[in-house]
């Protein structure tokens, strides 16, 4: 499924929720209060700094519910934004507006918060070779819609899902018999298919550096053993990239950047996010 059917379905789905199981505005039973013909406008702010993120969702919200309301946004995704400034306005009927108020700001508060927490970390490392990745730690659903987010905030996308891509771990290295025969299993199972594995010391490392990884997770490494491991990899396996993963706080990122490793992936990106403070006000 694409991100923009993700979206109609996520918006759908959301509106159901707050109207009962009925997307249909006249289910509101509080704005039926405002006479039908009533016209309204509005403009959203941020009470707080931020980057924005979530535009297709507020037009999905207000496309479901009333194709009278007109949108117009003052921000693009992605745009650093202080507080106090506005990122949007809606003009039409003041029942769909009402309606679709927190649906909307549900979307664009959580999507922001991602794409913020996501901007705050990739600063970090800017300036370095080192990139800053997501992970599946994201909330049930809305994965596409938080990975896009991170991509707003100036992060990259590691794999969507269990489909795209191999990561093997510990348990899966115990099943499999060895890192060896794993990885070896992986290139047979989906050839052309990034193969990854998480190692716990240097001697796993070279292990999977030996048996062809594409990509080697570095879990929970001191900053000592990390810039070792990137000395092997040179050594050994110079095509194959190094990841940092476990633990990784915004306070260790330059460290983790001093140390040579490719990819550093944080799941703060998506779970240890707080919402952005928003306010819809009628004009």
């Amino acid at each position: 499924m694409t991100l923009e059917q993700q979206i109609s379905q996520q918006v759908r789905s959301a509106l159901a929720e707050d109207l009962g199981g009925k997307a249909l505005a006249e289910n509101d039973i509080t704005a039926m209060l405002v006479p039908a013909q009533e016209q309204k406008s509005a403009t959203v702010i941020t009470r707080e700094d931020m980057v924005f993120c979530g535009k297709e969702w507020v037009l999905e919200t207000f496309k479901q519910l009333d194709t009278q309301v007109e949108v117009s946004f003052l921000v693009a995704d992605g745009q650093p934004v202080s507080a106090g400034s506005p990122l949007f306005t809606l003009k039409g009927p003041a029942r769909a507006l009402l309606t679709g108020e927190r649906t909307a700001l549900n979307f664009v508060q959580l999507l922001s918060a991602t794409a913020t927490t996501t901007h705050f970390y990739a600063q970090k490392l800017a300036g370095t070779q080192t990139r800053l990745l997501d992970t599946r730690k994201t909330i049930p659903g809305l994965r596409l819609a938080q990975k896009y987010a991170v991509k707003c905030g100036g992060g990259q996308n590691h794999r969507i899902g269990l489909f795209d891509a191999f990561l093997i771990k510990e348990n899966h290295i115990m099943a499999a018999g060895s890192i060896d025969k794993a990885i070896v299993n992986a290139h047979s199972i989906a050839p052309g298919k990034p193969v990854e594995v998480e190692v716990e010391n240097l001697a796993e490392l070279d292990q999977a550096l030996a048996a062809g990884a594409d990509i080697v997770m570095l879990d929970n490494f001191s900053y000592s053993d990390m810039a070792a491991a990137v000395a092997k990899r040179n050594k050994v396996a110079p095509g194959t990239k190094l990841e940092v993963s476990g633990n990784v706080t915004d306070e260790a990122l330059a460290a983790i950047a001093k140390t040579g490793v490719d990819f550093v992936s944080s799941g703060a990106l998506t779970k240890h996010i707080q919402a952005i403070d928003l306010s819809m006000r009628f004009n």
